[in-house]
Parts: C-alpha cells; sequence; structure tokens
C-alpha cells in the first residue's frame, strides 16, 4: 500500500478499472477472516456483476482512492428479493489492510448513506458478524445505527461459529 494522508483521499463512484483492487481487499476478509460469509473469493468478473446489480438499483458503490490506488469500498444492495423490501438494503464496507483506523469507513458509510437516501430508501440494515473486533459496530453505532438483532451461530468459517448482529438505522423523515 502507498503511503497517503487523509487530505490525498478522495470518495468517488466505483468505477470499473477499480474492480480488481475491490476483489483483492475482499478476498483478504474471505481467507483470512469471518468478517464475511463467502468462501470463494469472488473475481473481478463476480464483482461486475454486482456492480451492474447496484446500479440497476440506482444504489451507492463508492472507492476511497489515493495515489491511484484504492484503499477501500462500500455500497448498498437490496436487503431482500421480495419487492416489498424494496425500500430497504443493506451496506456493505470493506477497506484495505493498513487503511483501518484512519477514518476512512466513516467516509465511506456516509457517502452510502448520502447515495440511499438520494435514491429514496427507508431503511439501511447493517449484518455485522461478532467477530471480537468492535470497528464495525462502533462505526455503525456513531453513524446512528442501533442494533435490533442478534442471530446466534448462524454461520461457520474456520472451524468456529459466527454470531451476527442485525443493526438498523431510518433514513425516513422524522
Amino acid at each position: 500500500m502507498i503511503p497517503w494522508s487523509d487530505h490525498d483521499v478522495t470518495i468517488r463512484p466505483v468505477a470499473g478499472a477499480d474492480l480488481p483492487a475491490v476483489a483483492e481487499i475482499y478476498g483478504h476478509y474471505v481467507t483470512g477472516s469471518v468478517a464475511t460469509f463467502d468462501e470463494i473469493v469472488p473475481t473481478a468478473a463476480d464483482w461486475a456483476e454486482k456492480l451492474r446489480v447496484v446500479e440497476e438499483r440506482r444504489l451507492p458503490f463508492v472507492v476511497a482512492a489515493a495515489a491511484g490506488e484504492v484503499l477501500g469500498f462500500a455500497y448498498a444492495s437490496a436487503w431482500r428479493p421480495k419487492p416489498a423490501y424494496r425500500y430497504t438494503v443493506e451496506d456493505t464496507i470493506y477497506l484495505a489492510p493498513g487503511g483501518t483506523g484512519r477514518g476512512l469507513g466513516r467516509r465511506l458509510l456516509e457517502a452510502v448513506l448520502a447515495g440511499c437516501r438520494d435514491a429514496g430508501v427507508r431503511s439501511v440494515i447493517a449484518v455485522v458478524a461478532d467477530t471480537g473486533d468492535p470497528a464495525s459496530m462502533a462505526l455503525h453505532r456513531r453513524a446512528g445505527f442501533r442494533e435490533v438483532g442478534r442471530l446466534a451461530r448462524v454461520g461457520r468459517k474456520h472451524g468456529r461459529w459466527v454470531d451476527t448482529v442485525l443493526l438498523q438505522l431510518d433514513l425516513a423523515p422524522a
């Protein structure tokens, strides 16, 4: 990873040329953590299909970049496929190793939430694997998400059972 400072970082819509970096960042979490329950690393082509679906729904997919290098990404996707859920999305945020702890997650989440508001989304759900690392929970709580549930031992990866915590943010005007 190239050295970068906070003022060098741009949050912008993802481009097709970013997808290999997106795949590499995500692959780090697939192979080395339980932050995602994926067990096979998606290819850049898989990410291109995901981008197509996200754009089709007019939802946000953004990257944090500095000096041409992707440092992290975030997007919103359908929460469930049934039509009644069309105003509810799930957010996803991943940072490159070495990009954590510097405010990139907050900036990416803010951009996704703004894009969700623009798209007419009412509710954003975060599904956080309870790994013992509080960073994702803290990020979402600082953004106003509240815990609405826990699913016990719903994923098994790397030889262990993992809970997920559900957090929700209501974007509808009060």
